[in-house]
């Protein structure tokens, strides 16, 4: 009787909460498209309106610079206006820079100007999502917390392998010069989706006056390990895969449509289904068990992609590093609110900027030491293995602490 009981409280609490998850989901797509549209241009924007190469790789500097600043001032923001208005924020910024990036490039003085004004308007909006919609489903009363972030942020890889395959198919069908009614399609996402977050249930994470402080944080010795453990999650993944596609043209001597098809998308799709993996079966599993083991397996994913000589396995690494990357980010949040439970909104900003850093950083040194290497990329590749290595042993200092919380 006591567990038919607990099994229908379950049920109405998910069925409470249902548009709630809906428009969390919805968001890391959104946030999804955001990251990964314009870059499918830059090709496009080069030949139409003339842009240099060199200020088109500002476009996706300014886009993860703006995410950077607005992880910092949302700390204070969220807390005073609450979370509706900033996240129903988020999917305005989000859609109308979409929505812009269709009109606003052919108004402005400079096609480039109009575009960087687009890019700012809708990373505003993936900085908040980033931020907001974890602390929102981590508020929601679900049994299987660590599962729910770990479903949650299998949508971004959705979204991701929605955004590159959808794009593509599209421009195959129409063409690339129609990638303007491509851009309103996408807008129509995140525009719909702010209905949801208007009228959707939203707990409070902690008690007004409960929350630590950035000052009460910075003095927690275990905060620095969560903020270690996300730069090394977010190194390890965005490294991987931000090189995924020039790693699968060099590596298999193919288009780079084939190279975009074979890198990044099977990078995406693998992490995609290791999140839905750990969300649905993961209460079976020890969380910090289930990160040390795939910070292992991301090791061995590095050195085969690293090291292979037949270029097939080479890519394989690459696509099962995904696999592996998959529970790295949401699972470090997951640890840091478990063991810190009234971090709030400060803690929840702090390890997105943390995680960004690390996406920042990951990139920069394959490519630096790629460049050193005389371009070569396997090498570059190599030069990775320190990110997973040092989120291990940030795990495996935790797992006492996170087991008796």
């Amino acid at each position: 009787m006591s567990a038919e009981l607990n099994s229908n409280t379950e049920i109405n609490t998910k069925d409470k909460y249902k548009k709630t998850v809906l428009a969390c989901y919805l968001g890391f797509v959104t946030q999804a498209i955001c990251a990964n549209f314009a870059p499918l241009l830059f090709l496009t924007f080069h030949t139409s309106y003339g842009i240099s190469f060199g200020a088109l790789a500002l476009i996706s500097t300014v886009f993860f610079i703006t995410q950077l600043l607005v992880d910092l001032v949302c700390t204070k923001i969220a807390d005073m206006i609450g979370y509706r208005t900033c996240v129903v924020a988020a999917e305005v910024t989000s859609g109308l820079g979409l929505l812009g990036l269709a009109f606003i490039p052919s108004l402005t003085p400079t096609p480039f100007s109009g575009i960087i004004i687009c890019v700012i308007i809708y990373a505003i909006g993936s900085g908040l999502t980033e931020v907001l919609v974890s602390p929102i489903i981590e508020a929601c009363p679900f049994e299987n917390k660590e599962g729910a972030m770990s479903l949650l942020h299998s949508f971004y890889c959705w979204g991701s392998v929605g955004v590159i395959l959808g794009s593509t198919i599209f421009f195959s069908v129409f063409g690339i010069e129609n990638w303007k009614i491509l851009a309103i399609i996408w807008a129509i996402i995140p525009l719909y989706n702010i209905y949801n977050f208007a009228v959707c249930p939203i707990e409070q994470l902690v008690e007004d006056g409960d929350s630590m402080s950035m000052k009460e944080l910075f003095k927690t010795g275990l905060f620095w390990l969560f903020i270690i453990l996300m730069v090394c999650a977010g190194s390890s993944e965005i490294a991987m895969a931000q090189w995924a596609s020039a790693f699968a043209e060099s590596a298999l001597n193919v288009s780079k449509t084939v190279g975009d098809l074979a890198g990044p998308l099977g990078f995406a799709v693998c992490m995609g289904i290791s999140r839905v993996f750990y969300g649905k079966y993961g209460e079976k599993v020890d969380l910090t068990v289930f990160m040390a083991g795939s910070g292992i397996m991301c090791l061995i994913c590095y050195l085969i992609a690293g090291l292979a000589s037949i270029p097939i396995l080479g890519l394989i690494g690459c696509a099962m590093c995904g696999f592996t990357v998959g529970i790295m980010w949401p699972g470090s949040i997951s640890i840091s609110s478990r063991i810190l439970p009234k971090g709030g909104t400060a803690m929840f900003a702090l390890l997105a900027l943390a995680g960004d850093l690390g996406g920042a950083a990951g990139p920069a040194i394959v490519g630096m030491v790629s460049q050193n290497a005389g371009d070569d990329l396997k090498t570059g590749v190599l030069a990775g293995i320190g990110f997973p290595i040092v989120l291990v042993i940030c795990v495996l200092s935790i797992r006492k602490k996170y087991r008796r919380s």
